[in-house]
């Protein structure tokens, strides 16, 4: 279960990083922007969207690809600890798009239930 959560963590990570690289293309409209309320756009581009001047998607693919490379060497306690880290992260995160930017990104909830779920699966 943990490679399958890697995967899909790494999926949505690689389409974030695509929908943020393409964002300076003023046509493109990403699936995930329903509206003004629902829209990754708004998280991806605000200035909690980058770290260190790296996109936080950047992250999510090294982290996905560290968790799934822990997972098939079967290094739980590692995946362990990461989680509980990327759960963190996660509820600052969330705080941040749901009060601070108030917006509701339907990929960025995704990625936090992933985390969620490395959590539980890696105990």
């Amino acid at each position: 279960m943990l490679k399958i959560l890697a995967v899909i963590g790494l999926i949505l990570s690689m389409y974030s990083f695509y929908v943020g690289k393409n964002l300076r293309n003023r046509k493109y409209k990403p699936l995930c922007d329903i509206n003004k309320k629902i829209s990754c756009s708004r998280a991806f581009s605000s200035k909690y969207g980058k770290i260190l001047g790296e996109a936080n998607s950047y992250y999510g693919i090294i982290f996905y690809s560290l968790i799934f490379l822990l997972a098939v060497l079967n290094f739980r306690e590692y995946i362990f600890f990461l989680s509980v880290l990327s759960v963190f992260g996660s509820v600052y995160l969330a705080y941040i798009s749901y009060i601070k930017i108030k917006t509701y990104c339907l990929v960025c909830t995704s990625i936090y239930l992933i985390n969620i779920l490395l959590l539980i699966f890696s105990i």
